[in-house]
């Protein structure tokens, strides 16, 4: 009972900050370790766990999700072919083949989260999704299906740098996005896989509770003030990463 309360506290943790700032994997992934599980079966039963964070967000962003049809319906195909050739990736290649990419990656994206936002007069703002940006999504869910620590952060970057919409609704589709292809990976770790359902079950659950909370800090918090710590999350983990794989 105390394992699956901690677990479930972390998923909170998780799902909290995954809603928020895409950081999910910061706490879930680490909980897992702690429960003795070895890092590949600890990161193919996060990606399972994580289906529920996205359920959770995404029934508690209807609001910012009014008006997105047209974005989703260019991106979500990106991610899900993304997240699939990530999936298989992991299933069919040594643990850690990206590990000194990884740390490199996600401090770029953090500092990119501080740049300005494109003005309403940008061509590319007035877009719904410029191309550059599909195939990046497509980069971020092949690395959300291999490892996806951070991958929200990716993502939020590149929408970020797109868009004039406000955190809320650019954050509301990053979840959907990012949720689909780390939903299609979580597929075939199920199928694929070794998922320890012991220990993913109550990370699932509190993945859920935070997941449906993280949206409502988003309405209520400043932009600016959650984008900087959004990027010094972001960083810290870029130079944890860095420290591990250097």
């Amino acid at each position: 009972m105390l394992e699956f309360s901690l677990l479930v506290l972390a998923g909170i943790g998780g799902g909290l900050t995954g809603s928020v700032a895409g950081l999910a994997s910061l706490v879930s992934y680490p909980a897992l370790l702690a429960a003795g599980l070895n890092p590949v079966p600890a990161n193919v039963t996060n990606t399972v766990a994580l289906i529920f964070s996205t359920a959770g967000s995404v029934s508690a962003s209807r609001p910012e999700l009014s008006g997105q049809w047209r974005r989703l319906k260019r991106l979500a195909p990106a991610s899900l072919l993304g997240g699939a050739c990530g999936g298989a990736i992991l299933l069919l290649t040594p643990p850690g083949a990206f590990e000194r990419f990884v740390p490199v990656l996600i401090g770029l994206a953090s500092v990119a989260v501080l740049l300005p936002r494109p003005t309403a007069h940008s061509v590319e703002a007035r877009s719904a999704s410029p191309n550059w940006l599909v195939v990046g999504t497509f980069a971020v869910g092949v690395y959300a299906g291999y490892f996806g620590a951070a991958a929200g952060v990716l993502l939020l970057a590149m929408l970020l740098l797109v868009t004039v919409d406000p955190l809320p609704r650019v954050n509301a589709i990053k979840n959907v996005v990012l949720g689909l292809g780390n939903a299609i990976a979580a597929v075939g770790f199920v199928i694929f896989g070794h998922v320890a359902w012991r220990l993913g079950i109550p990370l699932a659950i509190g993945l859920f509770i935070g997941g449906r909370l993280g949206p409502r800090i988003v309405r209520t918090v400043s932009q600016r003030p959650l984008r900087l710590a959004i990027a010094l999350a972001g960083i810290g983990l870029a130079v944890k990463l860095g420290l591990d794989a250097y």
